[in-house]
């Protein structure tokens, strides 16, 4: 399972509402997070125990200041990422969210520590490079793009122009139709979830 216990992506109005509600209920204030979401996850580890080993708590920065994006990846732009991982146990459900809170204290401040030094407060850990990446990454390419290819050599073996500006036109489309969808992914076009707590409870 891949738990954000946030419960939504992090943007400066959410921040400044989640920080409300941590002054409400005395808890410290957090810089570079959200207030975790305690119920689900006390009943996820509940759920859970006996079943799963571990939780691993992890935090994913990338290198000067970047903002990776969909489209970005779509364009062949290169990014660095920083992975801080840690194993961690909850022990006793009625303190998973003491637990949590103290938990999203201390990723506050490895955050801290990697915006001020560009690291993490450990010895970091470089995995060797493999090959088994690229060949799985050539393997299914050649699967998947064979049909393809054969199709295209085939369509200019025709000579018809019509054939060859319709195939043009629907690969246009679909370019477009890919990064219009990414689009609506960026977070400033994410959902209101996490802005509407002021007004709940005006009400």
């Amino acid at each position: 399972f891949l738990i954000h216990c946030e419960g939504t992506r992090f943007t400066e109005q959410k921040h400044q509402i989640s920080m409300q509600v941590a002054e409400a209920k005395g808890l410290p204030k957090l810089k570079y997070h959200l207030l975790p979401r305690t119920k689900g996850f006390a009943v996820t580890v509940q759920c859970l125990r006996n079943v799963v080993s571990a939780v691993y708590d992890s935090t994913l920065n990338f290198r000067n200041n970047e903002n990776p994006t969909l489209l970005g990846v779509l364009n062949g732009k290169k990014y660095h990422a920083d992975l801080y991982v840690r194993q961690e146990v909850p022990e006793d459900e009625q303190e998973c969210s003491k637990w949590l809170h103290k938990l999203y204290q201390e990723k506050d401040a490895f955050q801290e520590e990697y915006y001020r030094t560009g690291t993490y407060p450990a010895v970091p850990i470089v995995p060797p490079q493999r090959p088994w990446t690229l060949l799985n990454w050539l393997f299914w390419a050649v699967l998947l793009l064979y049909p393809l290819f054969k199709l295209l050599i085939n369509m200019i073996n025709s000579g018809s122009s019509l054939t060859l500006a319709s195939f043009a036109f629907v690969i246009i489309m679909a370019s477009v139709g890919v990064r219009w969808m990414i689009g609506v992914t960026e977070i400033n076009k994410g959902s209101a979830y996490g802005n509407n707590h002021n007004k709940q409870k005006q009400k």
